[in-house]
């Protein structure tokens, strides 16, 4: 094809000389595009083919406000007859470009435009990249700094229990895949623990695993938090934008905890980004594509909620294609031991000394219900380790909510209707309490609990407290 097929006759390309104007306009690097007053692509550069993969010949003739929204800046510059410069994007061709246009005038009567631009789309594309891979640094950063002043956590799953087996042999399994897990199971429990194992034994184990609490995102701000925001999206948002918990999991994994408390309408929008693995930043018009693999964990119970309206049943079937139920603790009592122990090792390194449970404190654990589950025993055993003065941990070392049930516990076979028994378990509750209050400041105890010092050091006596 010759040169001169490059264009169309047009008032706006001169007569004079075009085979040399054209000459020059080919061996420009750059796109250069030429509309008239309609729209219409009059003319383009060697340049366009090269860089866009489109032949010229395709769209010399065709308006451009038919390939291209309003949105293109050359359009825009047609318009207002004002020049713009800055970076764009070609939304048929998925391709960012930077360049200027300006109009062209007769006199005073704008008569078309000009473009002169190039693809930088694998700099955006490369920015974009680096961007996540920073996005990733600062959050594993934060999560590093929180962590450390979170409770003691363990990494693997200690026990023997049958049923907690039957759960980790099929975690086992569905983590060599990129199916969606589902975990349920009580606050405690140690959901966050099994997702963590299902993310480090996958294939996307060496990608980041970003966790999003559903229930602590307040609701203005959650879709912002999980799809990000583009510069200006709304007021207070953070100069050139934000990337959301979505792009920082690309090719790694999500995690959405407490799924169950998040709301009908960001389920919706939850619900779409799963099936089409696509979104858009709040505030952005751009298709942005993720490669993730989504865990999901609740202590709610999501069928009930989907009955009553507050769950989504397309999205319940959507999450839960592998679902992993864990074992409240009071249910798997066999593995008590093995989990204090576990966390007794941790305090005895940290104080420098070996920590053990007396009998009274393992019968008294074994029938407790455990409500807070794991997380429960982990904060008793944490409370009991820096209360203990010795080596052994007693029923008073525990907690003060859960002294007085021990205490009914352990004597409640022996004398429930005698009033001495009852007495002295009552005086050695508050003796204790309060030296826990004080830190073991026994002048503001015995202080706070009006007797004197000789009575207060007998009674630390009687009822072995001195020892402790």
């Amino acid at each position: 094809m010759s040169v001169r097929a490059h264009a169309i006759t047009s008032s706006i390309i001169p007569h004079w000389d075009r085979e040399l104007l054209f000459e020059i306009l080919n061996n420009i690097h750059d796109v250069v595009l030429v509309i008239d007053s309609e729209t219409t692509i009059v003319y383009a550069n060697e340049a366009y083919a090269r860089i866009l993969g489109v032949p010229v010949a395709k769209v010399l003739g065709r308006r451009l406000d038919t390939i291209e929204t309003t949105s293109a800046k050359i359009i825009k510059v047609l318009h207002t007859g004002q020049p713009s410069t800055g970076q764009d994007y070609v939304k048929s061709l998925n391709i960012h470009v930077i360049g200027n246009s300006f109009p062209l005038f007769n006199d005073k009567e704008v008569i078309g435009a000009v473009s002169i631009f190039k693809n930088i789309t694998e700099v955006v594309e490369l920015n974009s990249e680096l961007q996540r891979t920073k996005g990733v640094a600062d959050y594993l950063k934060e999560q590093l700094e929180q962590w450390e002043h979170l409770p003691l956590s363990f990494k693997e799953y200690v026990g023997q229990n049958s049923r907690l087996k039957e759960t980790l042999v099929l975690a086992a399994k569905v983590a060599r895949t990129d199916s969606t897990v589902l975990i349920l199971g009580e606050s405690g429990v140690g959901k966050e623990v099994l997702a963590r194992a299902v993310h480090n034994s996958s294939r996307r184990k060496d990608k980041p695993l970003i966790k999003v609490n559903c229930a602590a995102i307040p609701e203005e701000l959650i879709e912002s938090e999980l799809f990000g925001y583009e510069d200006g999206a709304f007021t207070g948002a953070k100069k050139g934008g934000k990337l959301g918990k979505f792009e920082l999991a690309h090719c790694g994994t999500i995690f959405l905890d407490e799924i169950g408390d998040m709301s009908i309408t960001m389920q919706a929008k939850l619900l779409r980004v799963l099936q089409e693995k696509e979104f858009e930043r709040v505030g952005g018009t751009k298709t942005i594509k993720v490669n993730i693999r989504v865990i999901a964990a609740t202590n709610r119970d999501l069928l009930s909620m989907i009955e009553k309206g507050t769950f989504r049943r397309d999205l319940y079937y959507r999450l839960n294609i592998v679902p992993l139920k864990l074992t409240p603790l009071r249910e798997r009592k066999d593995d008590l031991i093995a989990l204090s122990n576990t966390f007794l090792d941790q305090f005895s390194r940290e104080l420098g000394h070996q920590l053990t449970l007396s009998p009274q404190v393992i019968r008294f654990f074994q029938e407790y219900d455990w409500p807070g589950n794991i997380r429960e025993l982990q904060n008793v055993l944490e409370h009991a380790s820096i209360v203990a003065s010795g080596m052994s941990i007693e029923l008073h070392h525990l907690p003060a909510h859960l002294i007085p049930a021990s205490d009914e516990r352990a004597n409640s076979r022996e004398k429930p209707f005698d009033v001495k028994e009852v007495v002295s378990r009552v005086e050695k509750e508050l003796i204790v309490s309060a030296l826990a209050a004080y830190n073991n400041n026994r002048s503001k105890a015995m202080t706070a609990l009006g007797i004197s010092r000789r009575a207060f050091y007998d009674k630390l006596r009687r009822y072995g407290i001195d020892e402790d």
